[in-house]
Parts: structure tokens; C-alpha cells; sequence
């Protein structure tokens, strides 16, 4: 059986509440916290806003604007990735808020280590959206490679900082309904 996780994201910007300072020791501004709240537990990643410039924004854009409410980790590959960020619990894909492609940054040198998250993409290097994975295991042959559609790689723009646990008991064995949604503090 195929486990359904909904996803509810929730935006943890420690500056912009007063939580946290403005900016960090080197002048720069923390890096953001997501939460993604599912019905197995919470998994909280820290989005590499430097490094990973454009996945960041478009992530926290879809995040912010509740793109991914009701959608699901539609795929599970067992000790590789769950994948989520585009279908509804329904299966149908998500077509309302998606915007288009954006530049691919698997050249950060970001490696795809057990508990990143990184951009899913199509064939094609630039073609990633909305969808988004976390490697539940060492995927080093999703690292950048080359500059070939197959070699390119995908961008890593974040790791998970709690919840490791829960990412890695969402497996297609669980019979479970598990969703998740976006939400900022």
C-alpha cells in the first residue's frame, strides 16, 4: 500500500516575529524554518537562503501562500525520498497557484545527504516547480554531476533539523493518511 501524507507547512521566520535577532554573527539574516506538520509527526527543515537563493524563495512563495495545503507525499521510495508538493490527497495534481520553472541550482555543491530536502524536477535541469523531497537516505547520485539533463543533479536548499524520525517511517507499507499544509507564523 501506498502511504498519502498531507503536508501543512508552517513558516517559523524567527526575525520577522521578534524572536530571533535580524541578523546572525556574519551580518546575515537567519535562515528561515519550515514546519512541516503531518498526521505521523512534525519534520522541521532550515532553508539554506544563501546557498540555495532561488529554491529558498520559491519554496517559502508556494509555502507562504498555502500552495501546499492538502497536498501529499505522493511519492515514496523506501530508504531513498518522499516526494510531495504537487498532488492532492484526491491524486489529482495540484494546478491552481503553480507557477512556472526555475533556474536549477545543483551546482551549490550542496550534497543530497540523508535529511536535505531539495527540488524534484522533470528530465530536463530548469523544469523544477512546486514539488519538493526529502532523501531519507544518502542519494549521492542525485549530486551534480555535469551539465548533461542526466548528470545535472537537484538542488539541495535545505536539511531537516527535527523530525528525521518521522520523515523516515513514511513508507508505502503504512496504510496510514498522512497530510500536510502550509502556514507562517
Amino acid at each position: 500500500m501506498r502511504a498519502v501524507v498531507s503536508i501543512i507547512v508552517t513558516l517559523l521566520v524567527a526575525a520577522v516575529i521578534g524572536l530571533a535577532p535580524a541578523t546572525n554573527a556574519q551580518g546575515q539574516p537567519p535562515n528561515p524554518h519550515v514546519v512541516i506538520e503531518t498526521s505521523m509527526g512534525n519534520i522541521t527543515v532550515e532553508l539554506f537562503r544563501s546557498r540555495a537563493r532561488v529554491s529558498v524563495v520559491n519554496f517559502l512563495t508556494y509555502a507562504q501562500s498555502g500552495y501546499y495545503d492538502g497536498t501529499i507525499f505522493h511519492r515514496v521510495m523506501r530508504n531513498a525520498i518522499i516526494q510531495g508538493g504537487g498532488i492532492k490527497t484526491d491524486h489529482a495534481p495540484k494546478i491552481e497557484g503553480l507557477r512556472g520553472p526555475i533556474l536549477n541550482e545543483a551546482t551549490n555543491n550542496l550534497q543530497n545527504w540523508r535529511g536535505t530536502i531539495a527540488m524534484a524536477r522533470l528530465g530536463m535541469p530548469n523544469t523544477a516547480r512546486a514539488q519538493f523531497f526529502i532523501n531519507v537516505a544518502q542519494n549521492m547520485n542525485f549530486n551534480h554531476r555535469n551539465t548533461t539533463p542526466a548528470g545535472f543533479g537537484y538542488a539541495v536548499f535545505g536539511e531537516v533539523v527535527d523530525g528525521m524520525d518521522v520523515a523516515s517511517t513514511i513508507f508505502p507499507a503504512s496504510a496510514r493518511l498522512t497530510t500536510y499544509r502550509a502556514r507562517t507564523s
